[in-house]
């Protein structure tokens, strides 16, 4: 009996040993695929057209095995942040410039995965119908953020109301104004208030999709805007570390699709142009 249970011991200790060493069996993921599939996508975006084609994204990718949820953001800082936490896999709301500047300014390593739409920028006005209507010394509207506030400088420029330093680019800040003829106040705010802030400023530069989110009509309702040439083009972007998941790929290819660019020009009738 003794032998036979020493034998017994040996035999489960051996079994036990080989399961610690190479024998453990990896648990199935929830989502019923293979430990490398990912099925799901959080997605950050800002209100607006972005949210608009994401759910319609959402809608084309549900029916190819991909679950996108969508998570909306009302600035142009957290949707970044949260990417950089891994709170979100991808978002899809800013352009190239605005990226690079984000990533110089808080070292992160965010980077572009395609090319989406762009939504030229424009001036706005509850009080005026023309560029030359807008009084001297009055108020105007500018975004507070580096990239987007150069932006709305050379679009501001471009309108024929300041001049600024040569060379000066995304770089423009009101610092780098040198001619100002009608003495133009500037005035930074978040750029999603400027459209809500049109009672109280002459005139202010709007991001397309701020200014729809609003009610407006970039066709009909800016005084002034970007030509359809605007270098601005918006992109999806993820952390470096996931540029090659297979499920990023695929979100990417759903939004360049036939179908989705189909619903951007029938839903927004050229206020907003596919750029693939």
């Amino acid at each position: 009996m003794k032998k036979t249970g020493l034998l017994l011991t040996t035999l489960l200790l051996a079994a036990s040993l080989v399961t610690a060493c190479g024998g453990k069996q990896e648990a199935a993921p929830a989502n019923g695929g293979t430990a490398a599939e990912q099925t799901s996508l959080k997605v950050g975006v800002t209100g607006g057209p972005h949210e608009e084609i994401l759910n319609k994204v959402k809608e084309v990718a549900k029916g190819k095995g991909l679950d996108v949820e969508v998570i909306v953001f009302n600035d142009y800082v957290q949707p970044n942040q949260a990417l950089d936490k891994g709170n979100l896999d991808v978002n899809s709301f800013q352009t190239i410039p605005f990226l690079a500047k984000f990533n110089q300014d808080h070292k992160t390593k965010i980077v572009e995965v395609g090319k989406t739409v762009t939504y030229p920028m424009g001036l706005y006005s509850t009080k005026h119908k023309k560029v030359e209507d807008i009084p001297a010394g009055g108020v105007v509207g500018i975004q507070n953020d580096p990239t987007n506030r150069a932006r709305a400088l050379l679009l501001y420029q471009a309108a024929g109301l300041i001049k600024l330093k040569d060379g000066v680019g995304d770089n423009a800040t009101p610092l780098d104004i040198v001619e100002n003829p009608k003495n133009l106040q500037f005035k930074e705010l978040e750029a999603a208030f400027l459209a809500r802030s049109l009672s109280n400023v002459e005139v202010a530069s709007i991001n397309t999709n701020f200014a729809m989110e609003a009610g407006y009509s970039p066709k009909k309702d800016a005084i002034f805007a970007e030509t359809a040439d605007s270098p601005y083009v918006n992109i999806l972007a993820v952390n470096e570390t996931n540029k090659d998941n297979p499920a990023v790929k695929k979100l990417v290819d759903i939004y360049r699709s036939e179908e989705v660019k189909k619903f951007i020009d029938e839903r927004f009738e050229g206020a907003v142009l596919p750029s693939w």
